[in-house]
């Protein structure tokens, strides 16, 4: 959408704003919001739209101050400075950004943005839910910002198509619903991505876990082990694989298949697919598990897709079995174990109507091992569990668990205490990793030692 499109559709939007506000001082008879408006109105009014047009951002925003503080000065108000320049502020967002949001995208802490109707909008800082002073005029310009967001990709959302999922352009994932699903109202959910991917080290750093499985994790990478990466909304299952992807030769083609965008891999050969919903009509629909088809077709060395949420499962799961090793995709469940039976009815949504025999045979041969990822009670993420499949015992798929997290209680402040320890297994797979010149210390896998 254009700046052109985008100001008259706002221009519609506030024509119906009363004009009859009564001159006097700020406080007693002017609301913040009835004024922003007026000003906003008549912003809409007087601008030159292909002159701000042909403007750069930080040019137009310059130009919007200027505009705005003119505005003001036409005003017989009695407002400080303090109430202009949130004014100008706020305005600038109405026209440039999400409104009232604007603050929130910009603040690094926030890595989740609820807005639970126009009156009520929660963040989630370090793990951590927060409700914030923030809030939208009405339902209106909630419903205002929505359709900007998903106008700006092509998409729509209204009564007949009541859900929408969209990207921002900083890659961040956006969901709305509106009535009459939801019933209060319209409802937003924004899950923001670093503009600068978090790495090893900053997993180290929070303690998600501990050195020695990272070191045991970029060998599995480096060996082309296939990997499936669990647990539950936002751990940080994307994030994880995103920072195991940095461990992928940079001479390896890699494609990546996801519902929206969000992986960043830093190697110079990936190919980057995405799903593309129906359109109005309800055609043209091209879904995960058409594109992880095509991308057998593409010549790749691996494929990781964002996550697997149904048939395209077993095509994932056949790719790994055919020649792409070193693939890594994740998936929603609260155990490891959880996580190979919702593959399995994963599986059975392909129409295929395999044995479950069949089906856990195709999981056990594809699959070396499951990364066990978990938001503990305190907000912090950890990963909880590494365990490895090893192969069938009658109709039971097999598995061995490598490294754990054990909680053993909670401080007064909150905070998770516990410590990560290896089992004493020592994975079967070490010979493959040898066999690629990883070489892992004997004492890693030592049962005796604790780390906190």
């Amino acid at each position: 959408m254009t700046l052109r499109d985008r100001l008259e559709e706002i221009k519609k939007d506030t024509a119906q704003i009363p004009l009859d506000v009564r001159q006097g001082s700020f406080v007693e008879n002017k609301t913040y919001q009835e004024l922003k408006s007026r000003i906003h109105r008549k912003l809409l009014d007087r601008v030159d739209l292909s002159m701000m047009e042909s403007m750069g951002p930080d040019q137009l925003r310059d130009e919007l101050k200027l505009m705005v503080e003119r505005l003001l000065a036409e005003e017989t108000l009695a407002i400080n400075e303090s109430e202009r320049k949130s004014l100008v502020k706020d305005i600038q967002h109405e026209v440039l950004g999400l409104g009232p949001l604007e603050p929130l995208m910009a603040d690094p802490t926030v890595s989740d943005i609820l807005v639970n109707t126009y009156r009520q909008v929660y963040v989630e800082r370090r793990g951590k839910l927060e409700l914030t002073n923030v809030s939208f005029e009405n339902e209106e310009h909630l419903l205002k910002i929505i359709d900007k967001i998903v106008s700006g990709i092509g998409r729509r959302v209204d009564e007949s198509s009541p859900m929408v999922d969209a990207r921002l352009p900083d890659g961040s994932r956006v969901n709305a619903i509106i009535p009459p699903l939801a019933v209060d109202g319209a409802i937003m959910s924004i899950r923001r991505f670093a503009v600068d991917p978090l790495r090893m080290e900053d997993f180290l750093q929070f303690k998600s876990l501990i050195p020695e499985m990272a070191e045991l994790l970029q060998g599995m990478v480096k060996s082309r082990l296939n990997l499936l990466i669990s647990g539950g909304t936002g751990t940080g299952k994307t994030t994880l694989l995103n920072i195991l992807s940095s461990f992928i030769p940079a001479n390896e083609r890699v494609i990546t298949i996801e519902d929206a965008a969000e992986l960043q891999l830093q190697q110079p050969h990936v190919v980057r697919l995405e799903i593309r919903p129906p359109n109005i009509e309800g055609k043209g629909e091209v879904t995960q598990r058409m594109l992880v088809r095509n991308s057998l077709r593409m010549r790749p060395d691996r494929i990781l897709v964002g996550e697997v949420r149904g048939a395209e499962a077993l095509d994932m799961l056949q790719a790994m079995n055919t020649g792409h090793e070193g693939s890594m995709t994740t998936l929603h469940a609260n155990t490891p174990r959880d996580a190979l039976t919702r593959l399995e009815n994963m599986i059975g949504m392909a129409g295929l109507n395999l044995p479950p025999k069949a089906m856990r045979q195709q999981i056990s041969s594809a699959l070396t091992a499951v990364i066990h990822i978990t938001r503990l009670s305190d907000g912090k993420r950890k990963v909880t569990s590494l365990q490895e499949i090893t192969g069938m015992e009658g109709d039971i798929v097999t598995m061995q668990e490598i490294f754990t997290f054990e909680q053993t209680g909670v401080a007064p402040d909150g905070t998770v205490r516990g410590h990560f320890r290896a089992t004493g297994i020592r994975p079967k797979f070490i010979d493959r990793l040898r066999v690629h010149g990883v070489t892992v210390p004997e004492d890693l896998f030592d049962p005796s030692r604790l780390y906190e």
